[in-house]
């Protein structure tokens, strides 16, 4: 039960809280992007360009962190080019653009947006139902006694059309979203996830299994996993 419970608060957290951060990430990119390319024929696009990368990476950096406690694994993460010691002020200025994870970054800033969005619809309404639901007993009846308020769904189903069945249905309705709350809850949370461990990580090994290298990537790299 503590199991669920806590698998139940991660997922939901993780869905709930993704869409902010996928707004301010949608944002940075598009605007940071469209502004960079619009002036790069004049080379002060560069800079917002390498600006918007280095920010895309921090956001990045922060769904890392978010994914293991999802996917239950720790997440590696993939290695970003430092400057070379002798570079000039321009070179290291760029530098974030060099890393070919930049772009996807950037990309995932993107794409990410819309998975962030559907998560967080699934899981609010299904919260929202499940909650209203079960305590619909507590207020239902001063509904059923407001006037001009119809009982449609009972009536669809061509049960009595009385208070108590109201109430009653409702709550059953209730409860049928409490029963797949988890599971609901759960595919959201997987669906979004699977999107930006496939963009944002590396596999845990080099190769993608234990048997191409002689360590795996996560000790070797910076990792975050779920504690």
């Amino acid at each position: 039960m503590r199991t669920l419970q806590r698998r139940l608060s991660t997922d939901t957290r993780y869905t709930l809280l993704g869409l902010p951060a996928a707004v301010a990430s949608f944002t940075v990119t598009v605007a940071g992007v469209s502004a960079g390319l619009g002036s790069a024929v004049v080379f002060v696009g560069l800079p917002v360009l390498a600006a918007t990368a280095a920010a895309s990476r921090h956001l990045a950096d922060l769904e890392r962190v978010a994914l293991p406690g999802v996917l239950g694994q720790p997440v590696a993460r993939p290695e970003y080019p430092a400057a070379p010691a002798s570079a000039g002020l321009v070179r290291r200025m760029l530098n974030p653009m060099t890393a070919g994870q930049a772009w996807m970054d950037l990309l995932y800033g993107i794409v990410g947006f819309p998975f962030a969005l559907v998560s967080f619809i699934l899981t609010a309404v299904w919260w929202t139902g499940a909650v209203a639901g079960l305590t619909f007993p507590l207020y239902g009846w001063a509904i059923a006694r407001i006037p001009g308020v119809g009982h449609g769904l009972t009536e669809w189903l061509g049960l009595a059309d009385t208070p108590v069945m109201f109430v009653a249905v409702n709550t059953a309705v209730g409860a049928l979203f409490a029963l797949t709350l988890v599971p609901v809850v759960r595919m959201a949370a997987l669906m979004k996830a699977s999107v930006a461990q496939a963009m944002l990580t590396r596999a845990a090994y080099p190769g993608g299994h234990p048997g191409a290298g002689s360590e795996p990537a996560v000790i070797r790299e910076p990792a975050w996993s779920a504690r």
